[in-house]
């Protein structure tokens, strides 16, 4: 499905990823276009990337500081609403019921319309790449707190206790090259991508990540009718009547807060 004049907007979206820059390098593009549109976006990095810069002469609290301030400014740059770190270990991740949990917690809190994340299912991409197990294990836990977790009262019970009650989610999108059928045109929003991105700046060094970014948008792109794009794929947990009859009930009970 190429994107058409009816863009989705959720109201509120969460990107659920492994590292610092993964967002960066992966969804910005769509995730700014929602903002810009006046959705509320938060991201959650499962670590701190406290093993992402090869100095042996830095600890790891140092690169946690470098790496949590780099990813605090990219999303300032992209208008993000919140940032939350899971603490989990940067290159140790591992898709545990603890991070499920984790992940359960935030999802009840902000009460996200549409999650981001990844694709735990692809392990190489082309001859030259592995994707990182981070990666795999942070999609993995996103997609199990998603569903049928988050939504589940009677699963983590215990969060009531912090106010958190069972909250479904609309949509999932999947980033990614293989299996994708929504491709989202970033023409207006990738230079903000890039500059995002550049906020990493333990990551990038002397590379200048703008070449390579365009690129990849612009294969993504190919034959869609746009020059830049980012490609999903989509699963709609919540069919549009569905999801409006319960934001109607959740509007009508006392006591009980709405997705904003």
């Amino acid at each position: 499905m190429i994107e058409n004049h009816l863009f989705y907007v959720p109201k509120r979206a969460m990107a659920i990823f492994a590292h610092p820059d993964d967002i960066e390098f992966g969804c910005a593009g769509t995730l700014i276009r929602w903002i810009r549109a006046g959705a509320e976006v938060c991201y959650v990095l499962c670590t701190s990337g406290d093993v992402g810069i090869d100095d042996v002469n830095l600890t790891r609290e140092e690169v946690i500081e470098i790496r949590e301030r780099e990813s605090r400014q990219a999303a300032k740059i992209a208008g993000a609403a919140e940032i939350v770190f899971l603490g989990e270990p940067d290159g140790l991740l591992q898709p545990t019921l603890e991070l499920r949990k984790k992940i359960v917690r935030e999802i009840r809190r902000f009460k996200p319309e549409a999650v981001v994340s990844a694709d735990p299912t692809v392990v190489w991409s082309g001859e030259n790449y592995i994707n990182h197990p981070d990666h795999r294990a942070a999609a993995t836990a996103a997609l199990d707190a998603v569903f049928p977790a988050a939504g589940q009262p009677h699963l983590f019970q215990e969060l009531e206790k912090e106010g958190l009650k069972a909250h479904k989610t609309r949509k999932v999108y999947i980033s990614g090259w293989g299996q994708t059928d929504l491709y989202v045109n970033i023409a207006e929003t990738i230079e903000t991508k890039i500059e995002a991105l550049r906020a990493h700046k333990s990551q990038m060094k002397d590379w200048d990540p703008a070449p390579r970014i365009k690129e990849w948008a612009a294969m993504r792109a190919k034959g869609k009718e746009m020059p830049y794009a980012e490609s999903f794929r989509v699963i709609t947990l919540e069919s549009d009547e569905d999801w409006e009859k319960r934001q109607a009930a959740l509007e009508k009970e006392p006591g009980k807060e709405s997705p904003k």
